[in-house]
């Protein structure tokens, strides 16, 4: 009995967590300040009767509350009698999936449970996700999401998304894909080719676990509501040998389409997405191998509203984590050298955000591009070989020998700063990490692959050899280290910080174009929200899980600001209280009544039986 009793305390943590989410949310508005009360009922969403019942009702995810359907609703929809006899609060119903969920085996098992009810209840799932957020987002993202696309044939269960493949390729075929889609009212589109799936390479159409989990953290992380979401993969065949003799696999068994017929049809799917959703419908690229992220980036990001999180998501993480370590180290980000181990999208992304810091700062853009190294899988990259560079990696090439040795590079520039997003495990050795500390009392190493088993080095290796002093930050989550009995939280470089943020901003303010210096304000407020006790007490260098809500809400209104400064942002007419709009639109995991409130009209509107003049009934008054 014991054991099944332990994880009440867990439940009661939830209680409070989620009485103190109900009470902000009834307090967004202040009730005596008529003007608060005015906007308000502008802003607040309507509720509306649902025209579904009975068993379809029920098996209905965003409709569905289980046991939770008060007596009222059951007989009102039909369902009673469908469902049995009990009722439960939305809070019993949460403890029961956790304690269930805590008893899976590992947690690919937990993924497939929590995949399951969301099919079954929409509000119970983003409810357990939110209150259980550190616990449940590496489950429904890294890394498990990636051992989850691995077996994604295995484990299909039900569709999550569309698919749109190289035979669909014209505007009016895929715009009717789109229209099959249950919900009209999709603001927000994350589209991968399942080409570069996490560090995994090419898993082709098993990549659409990545567009759900990342539209997940939408709703969960920045309040997304769910019906604005539409995850789609882009079917163009694989790469990947194995998957193509895999009997599970579940996409085109063809390899890989190139070249023009592949730029038409993703020119094709930006045009009936906007076509049939809205030119300010939000389109985000994700998980795009290297030879077409950039160049899809520079294609469509004038024309639309989209972005690659990969690149500008990525590189906005990390400049946050670096601005929040300049509060340990007091030096600008523009006195400090980086080193680079990694020159792909990603990579390249994030030197060139700060290449847009130090500019800030006050550094011309060469001098900026003088304080970044980059090494590919060629080594340094230097003006030896600016022939074989692309345009983007040139202005970083230098005047060096050429080696592949990085132990050499961090020796000959004497860093601040050790990135890396390389795939490699294990690049950074005990010996790199070790001349890192010689060179500063408090050294920066991001070991940002995904997932956890390519990073650099882990977070343990990291505090271990530098004796604490290290400044670290992983693109996976690690556990807590503890050295000399002085307790060290490993800060997780995630996207998640900043790409929930950006996109509601983006959404909610109908932004016509998404520009970098969105995502530079986003780093600068991810930075501002690491508090003092996470830095000098547990040297985490970016805020608690938990507070991502918030930081996302702060994101979108400075997000709505800027695009109203530079004529982006064409919601009209602008909203009066920016902060206000954006929290009555974002999504409640608290049950609401399904049915109306009735109400009355006067009487004498309402009165039956206005009297009727007598009616000759020929045939019926004849004798």
């Amino acid at each position: 009995m014991a054991s099944l009793i332990r994880p009440l305390n867990i439940s009661s943590q939830t209680r409070a967590l989620s009485r103190s989410t109900a009470v902000a949310s009834q307090q967004i508005h202040d009730p005596d300040d008529p003007k608060q009360v005015a906007l308000y009922k502008l802003y607040r969403p309507e509720r509306v009767t649902p025209a579904k019942r009975g068993v379809e009702l029920l098996k209905t995810p965003r409709l569905n509350k289980g046991m939770a359907f008060s007596i009222y609703e059951r007989q009102y929809l039909g369902i009673h009698g469908l469902l049995p006899p009990a009722f439960m609060t939305e809070e019993q119903q949460a403890y029961r999936i956790m304690t269930k969920l805590r008893q899976q085996p590992d947690n690919l098992a937990k993924y497939i449970q929590l995949d399951g009810l969301q099919d079954r209840n929409e509000k119970l799932f983003y409810r357990v996700l939110c209150d259980n957020i550190k616990e449940l987002m590496p489950i429904v993202y890294t890394p498990t999401v990636g051992l989850a696309c691995q077996k994604f044939g295995f484990i299909y269960r039900n569709p999550k998304g569309l698919y749109v493949t190289i035979n669909d390729n014209s505007i009016s075929k895929i715009y009717q894909i789109l229209s099959n889609w249950p919900s009209t009212d999709v603001k927000a589109i994350v589209v991968t080719d399942g080409e570069r799936i996490l560090g995994l390479g090419d898993l082709g159409a098993y990549g659409i676990g990545i567009p759900v989990g990342k539209l997940a953290l939408y709703v969960a992380l920045a309040g997304m509501q769910p019906d604005w979401c539409l995850p789609v993969l882009i079917d163009v065949g694989t790469d990947n040998q194995e998957l193509l003799n895999d009997p599970f696999y579940t996409g085109l068994r063809r390899k890989r389409v190139r070249g023009a017929e592949y730029d038409a049809l993703l020119d094709n799917f930006m045009k009936a997405c906007t076509k049939r959703f809205g030119q300010n419908c939000l389109i985000q690229f994700e998980d795009f191998g290297n030879q077409n992220a950039y160049r899809l980036l520079d294609r469509y990001e004038k024309k639309y509203c989209m972005f690659n999180d990969d690149i500008q998501g990525t590189a906005s993480v990390v400049v946050a984590g670096l601005l929040a370590c300049t509060r340990v180290t007091k030096k600008k980000l523009s006195q400090e050298k980086l080193v680079f181990l990694g020159a792909g999208g990603a990579a390249t992304g994030v030197a060139e955000m700060c290449v847009r810091q130090m500019q800030s700062e006050g550094l011309s853009e060469e001098e900026a591009c003088q304080r970044i190294y980059m090494m590919d899988i060629d080594g340094l990259i230097t003006k030896n070989r600016a022939a074989h560079l692309s345009d983007r990696h040139k202005k970083f090439a230098k005047e060096l020998p050429d080696t592949k040795n990085l132990l050499e590079v961090v020796k000959t520039v004497q860093p601040g700063a050790l990135i890396g997003a390389s795939t490699v495990t294990g690049a950074f050795s005990e010996e790199i990490i070790k001349e890192m500390c010689a060179i500063n009392p408090r050294p920066i190493i991001f070991a940002l692959s995904n997932p956890t088993s390519k990073a650099e080095c882990t977070a343990e290796q990291a505090y271990t050899i530098s004796n604490g002093s290290v400044l670290f930050a992983s693109g996976s989550p690690f556990d807590n280290v503890t050295i000399n009995g002085k307790l060290y939280k490993p800060g997780q470089g995630n996207n998640a910080f900043v790409f929930p943020g950006v996109a509601l901003g983006a959404v909610l303010f109908k932004v016509s174009h998404i520009d970098n210096s969105l995502f530079l304000l986003a780093a600068r407020k991810v930075a501002e929200s690491v508090s003092e006790k996470s830095l000098n007490e547990y040297s985490r260098i970016y805020p608690r899980l938990k507070d991502i809500r918030e930081i996302s809400i702060k994101i979108a209104i400075e997000v709505a600001k800027h695009c109203y400064a530079n004529g982006t942002a064409t919601l009209y007419p602008e909203p009066e209280d920016k902060e206000l709009f954006i929290r009555h639109q974002v999504y409640d995991v608290e049950y609401e009544d399904l049915i109306n409130r009735t109400y009355a009209w006067p009487a004498k509107d309402s009165m039956h039986g206005f009297p009727v003049p007598v009616i000759r009934r020929s045939s019926m008054d004849e004798e």
